[in-house]
């Protein structure tokens, strides 16, 4: 049932126009910043090369163009989770789902793959970008593959919030100015760690912002990949505790 789920919400997102505007939109912005970037390296190689330990393409280009994306959809992840079950009790259809011989996880979970599923078609097109690359250069192989993981755990990240907060409210507007409210608190949380014990506080460490930015780097550390699977199974936990609670009402 979970796949079931998943499949019907992918299908909805592709039926609604607003899932092709927000990837042909995201395409034209960065695809617009991959070339400049890439304009911009070829204007600094003849000075790289002079220089010992030089940053390569993937540094110049990519990294700085994955910065941005993770800013972008900071922004669009909200308007993706917003209708997730939001929308299923403005319409009463989450009754008729959770009077169904299915589990609450399943409901839950099937509704996360959904979104997982569209977040890999997203992030998979963002990275033919760095992959045009290798026609004509050799990027760094190991932090690409760091970066394209990283988006896919910030993503999914997002999607778990959104999908907790779209639990609470049957308003999309609220579902979507909530999530980016608490999306944007996790990632400038970073600003007031970095301020207390010298950027060692607990502040510091709930900041989505320095996870992914070791990520991008090409830092690939367990304790990062640990931090994105407790944000997202405990978000998980509580939109299905949410549920079972609104389902006993």
């Amino acid at each position: 049932m979970i796949w079931v789920i998943a499949r019907r919400e992918v299908v909805a997102m592709f039926l609604s126009p607003m899932a092709w505007i927000i990837l042909a939109v995201i395409q034209t912005i960065l695809g617009y910043m991959f070339l400049a970037n890439l304009d911009n390296f070829f204007l600094l190689q003849p000075q790289l090369i002079q220089l010992a330990n030089t940053p390569g393409v993937t540094d110049i280009v990519i990294t700085p163009l994955m910065q941005v994306a993770a800013i972008i959809l900071l922004m669009v992840m909200p308007l993706m989770t917003m209708r997730s079950i939001a929308e299923e009790k403005r319409n009463r259809t989450l009754s008729l789902l959770v009077s169904a011989p299915i589990a609450m996880s399943e409901i839950v979970l099937g509704k996360y793959l959904g979104l997982v599923l569209f977040i890999v078609i997203l992030v998979s097109m963002l990275m033919l970008m760095p992959l045009s690359l290798y026609l004509g250069t050799s990027p760094d192989g190991g932090k690409l593959l760091s970066i394209y993981l990283g988006m896919l755990l910030l993503l999914a990240s997002f999607a778990a919030i959104g999908l907790y907060l779209s639990s609470l409210t049957e308003n999309q507007t609220i579902a979507a100015i909530s999530t980016f409210g608490v999306l944007l608190m996790l990632w400038i949380i970073d600003w007031i760690g970095s301020s207390v014990s010298n950027g060692q506080s607990v502040l510091a460490y709930l900041s989505i912002l320095k996870h992914h930015q070791a990520m991008l780097e090409g830092v690939f550390k367990s304790s990062d990949i640990a931090y994105y699977l407790l944000l997202i199974t405990g978000f998980l936990v509580l939109t299905i505790r949410q549920l079972d609670r609104e389902r006993l009402l």
